[in-house]
Formats: structure tokens, C-alpha cells, sequence
């Protein structure tokens, strides 16, 4: 049952949010909803592990075969983990941000959160879908509504990129549905199809488009830099730090079990694919001089790599996917709060235009210091034994020696690029000369201050002592590959 609080929670705290016209109680309202949700989630983690607490199943459209089920296993649980702690963070570090018509604004912030919960959890492909547009259509309204000054044409952009993308998707799930015997969207139906290999591959890239395009690969990564530069910061921290692994969890939960002899078949294309955009979006990110693209363009290679080791089919790969997708959402969400703090108090986003901050702010310093640590993967940091893992599992990958080779070492180079553009945007902002921008600045204010802290503490503490994370997806990495080994012999 808990599973399915998990859902409604913020589905109707969402939806009493968009009655509540004063902007204090919304705020609060918004941020006691996330906080519940957190607690939920906690709970089902940690004291709540029955089949009977982390499975829902209801009759939701028996006429077509669909029905209202949902379950946490370790790859939700990771998930939906990182959701619930992500939102509360988020709502307290823009709390001094101004919205228009704010009830509208967090109203559709918790209605985004309820489908990412739903995505997350759903094991009826109809039902998974239907959470993938909850999702992502209240995200077009948020962009076009509170972004920018290029909201409109940006917004128009990520919508086709998107609506394609679940066209194509729904393409896939229809077609799957029709090959099942019992014409049901039970993923366990879907799992049971023994396809042949041209239909598995033409449906492997369906399905293979439509998730990255959300993630992004390269090349559907164009919409991303643009959408996250005119958003608003809050919603670019839920796209970068959340959304984005929508992609990732689909290839795990659905694209791999599915269609195991495609994955294999096309792995060497579509780690190539991700490569190029690791070491493209790396070379760009080091010529930014915008915070924003910046940490964009950071964001597209850290989830290249990530992708490297989902397709190297290895569970050590796998395990540090599970690490580095939770990982990589908190120190991504830690870099937009100090992008935030930045752009609201001087009004710039420009590295140009910054310097000398630690002279004025330095727990602001030292706060970003530990986060940029994180997200560069220096060990005894959080980012580092994901990395680790997703590492080793590229070079165990299942392909040629030569290949693996270069996957592994344009992976390893991707740290070196990773570590320049980082340490010289930490430079750029707060050292050096103070200018007349940055001369009358003053440090993160309390609430900033307790949020930063927070992301530091998970940082360091996960990064010296990881067991916890690992510990939940350990069974079901070890499932998976059962399950995925038993369908490759199948096929074959």
C-alpha cells in the first residue's frame, strides 16, 4: 500500500495546491507534501519490506489488459529514494525565489513529481506510459510559463523532441501488446515474448529513441542545453537531477529484459554513440562561459557514461548505474542551487563577470567545493565508487577486446575533462579580484546554507560509506541478470 501513497500524495497535494492563492502557504504546503513523501519513502526503505507494503495491484482497464499495479524493487526503490529526498531540497534552496501565480507554479511541481513516482514504480506498460506523460506534460507548462525570455520557442523544441519520442515509445508497447497471448501490458507478459531477432532489434530502437531522447544520447541531445538555460532553476534541478533518469530506468526496467539479444546486438553502436557525446559534451562544457550550459552540457556526459555501463551488460556495470543515477541527481541539484543563489543575487550567470566570491561568501565556497568534489568523483566523495563500478563493468563489457578498450579509456579520459571545466569554474567564481558585480556580496543566507549542508553530508558520507545504496539494489541486479541470461538462451 505504501507503494501507492507514494503516488497519491503528491497527486493530491498537487492538485489542493492549485486552490491555495496565498504564496507563504503554498510554499509550506508544497514543502510539508515533499517532506510526507520522504518520509513514505524512507519508511519502505528501511522498515516496510513485505511483498504486501511494496506491491499495488488494482483493476484499471481489464477490457484492453491493463491493470493499476505498481511495485518498489531495488531499482525503484533507488529511484523513487532520490525523488523523495530531491523535491524537499529543491522547494527549501528556491525558497526566497518569486513565482507568478505561485499556486500554479508548485501545483504543477508536485503534480511532475506524482508521474516521476508513477514511472518509477509502474509494471503495467500502459500504466507506465501514462505515468511518462504525467510527467513530463506538466514540465512543457512550467517552462513556457515561468522560464526565460526564450521560453516560448525553447519550450516548442522540447515538446516535439518529447511527444515524438512517447509517440515512438507507444508505437513499441502497442505492437508488444498485440504479440502477447493473454493481450496483456503485464511487464511480466512482456518479459515472457520470445520475438525473433529482426523484430527485436527494430523494436530495441523504438523503444531505444524514445528513452534517449529523455536522457539525452548523442545525437537527441540538442533540446537539453537550451531547456535547462531557460527554465526555471527549480524546474531545471528536477529535469537534470530526476527526469533525466526516466531514460536510464527504461532501458533497464524494459528495453534490456525485452529485447536481450537486440541490447547485445547493438551495444557496441549505442556505446559508441554515447562516447561521442561524452567527449562532445565535455569539450563544449570546458568552453561555457554561461553556469548554466555549463552544468548541461556536464550533465549529458555524466549520463553517457552511465548509459556505457547499462549496455556493457555486466552486473558490476549495472550496480554502479544504480550508485551513480542517485549520485550523480544530488550533486547535479547541489551545482543549480549555487547557480540559483548566483543568478538571483547578481543577476548574472556569467563565469566572465564573476571572481573573488570566497572573499565574500565562503561558506558558499566551501559548500560548492564538496559538491564539485562529488560530481568530478573524487574518492571519499559520493561520485566515486559509482564511477568505479560503472567502470569496471566497461571493462568486463560484453564485446570485443579492442572496443572495450576504447570505451574504457575515452570513459577514463572523460574524468580529466570533467575535473578541467569543474575546478575551472570554481576558479572563475570565487577567486581572484572581486569587480563591481561581485564586490557587495554576501554569503548564502540560513535555509541555504542548511540545504547545501545537507548535500554535503550525503556527499561525504555515501562516499566513505556506500553499503547502504548498494545494499538496495543488490537483489535486483542479481535478478536481472538471471532473468536477462535465461532470455539470452532462448533466444539463441
Amino acid at each position: 500500500m505504501i507503494v501507492l501513497l507514494l503516488f497519491l500524495v503528491p497527486l493530491i497535494g498537487g492538485l489542493l495546491s492549485f486552490f491555495i492563492k496565498n504564496d507563504k502557504v503554498v510554499r509550506g504546503w508544497s514543502l510539508l507534501v515533499s517532506l510526507v513523501v520522504l518520509f513514505l519513502s524512507i519508511t519502505s526503505n528501511i522498515f516496510l519490506k513485505s511483498a504486501d507494503h511494496l506491491n499495488f495491484s488494482a483493476p484499471w482497464m481489464g477490457n484492453l489488459g491493463s491493470s493499476f499495479s505498481l511495485k518498489l524493487d531495488g531499482l525503484s526503490q533507488v529511484l523513487t529514494l532520490l525523488t523523495a529526498v530531491s523535491y524537499p531540497i529543491i522547494l527549501l534552496a528556491t525558497w526566497r525565489t518569486g513565482y507568478r501565480k505561485p499556486n500554479n507554479f508548485f501545483g504543477l511541481m508536485l503534480l511532475t513529481q506524482a508521474g516521476l513516482m508513477g514511472v518509477f514504480t509502474a509494471t503495467d506498460a500502459l500504466l507506465f506510459y501514462f505515468f511518462w506523460e504525467l510527467a513530463l506534460i506538466p514540465v512543457y507548462f512550467l517552462c513556457s510559463g515561468w522560464g526565460h525570455e526564450r521560453r516560448i520557442p525553447v519550450t516548442f523544441k522540447f515538446f516535439i523532441y518529447t511527444f515524438t519520442a512517447s509517440v515512438v515509445m507507444l508505437v513499441g508497447i502497442l505492437y508488444l501488446y498485440f504479440q502477447t497471448p493473454d493481450r496483456s501490458f503485464s511487464m511480466q507478459s512482456f518479459y515472457a515474448l520470445k520475438l525473433a531477432a529482426d523484430t527485436q532489434s527494430w523494436l530495441f530502437w523504438l523503444l531505444f529513441v524514445a528513452f534517449a531522447v529523455k536522457m539525452p544520447v548523442f545525437p537527441f541531445h540538442t533540446w537539453q542545453p537550451d531547456t535547462y538555460e531557460q527554465s526555471p532553476t527549480a524546474v531545471t534541478m528536477v529535469l537534470s537531477g530526476i527526469m533525466v533518469k526516466m531514460g536510464l530506468f527504461g532501458l533497464i526496467r524494459w528495453v534490456w529484459p525485452i529485447f536481450p539479444g537486440a541490447f547485445h546486438a547493438w551495444g557496441d553502436v549505442t556505446m559508441t554513440m554515447s562516447l561521442i557525446g561524452v567527449i562532445y559534451a565535455s569539450l563544449i562544457a570546458i568552453q561555457q562561459d554561461d553556469l548554466k550550459r555549463l552544468i548541461a552540457y556536464s550533465s549529458i556526459a555524466h549520463m553517457g557514461i552511465m548509459v556505457m555501463a547499462t549496455f556493457s551488460e555486466s552486473a558490476i556495470g549495472i550496480q554502479g548505474v544504480l550508485m551513480q543515477m542517485f549520485n550523480h541527481g544530488i550533486n547535479i541539484i547541489g551545482l543549480w542551487i549555487v547557480v540559483e543563489l548566483i543568478e538571483r543575487q547578481f543577476g548574472t550567470r556569467k563565469l566572465s563577470q564573476l571572481g573573488g566570491l570566497a572573499q565574500k561568501a565562503p561558506a558558499l565556497a566551501t559548500l560548492l567545493v564538496i559538491v564539485a568534489l562529488g560530481n568530478v568523483a573524487l574518492p571519499l566523495t559520493n561520485g566515486f565508487i559509482g564511477e568505479f563500478l560503472m567502470f569496471n563493468g566497461i571493462w568486463s563489457s560484453n564485446t570485443a577486446n579492442a572496443h572495450r578498450i576504447i570505451f574504457t579509456v575515452g570513459a577514463l579520459i572523460s574524468i580529466i575533462l570533467s575535473a578541467v571545466y569543474t575546478l575551472n569554474m570554481i576558479k572563475k567564481i570565487f577567486f581572484g579580484n572581486t569587480n563591481t558585480i561581485t564586490e557587495n556580496a554576501h554569503d548564502a543566507f540560513l535555509n541555504e546554507r542548511i540545504v547545501l549542508g545537507i548535500l554535503a553530508v550525503i556527499i561525504v558520507v555515501l562516499g566513505v560509506y556506500p553499503q547502504p545504496l548498494l545494499d538496495l539494489g543488490n537483489s535486483f541486479v542479481d535478478s536481472l541478470m538471471k532473468n536477462v541470461k535465461v532470455a539470452n538462451l532462448i533466444v539463441k
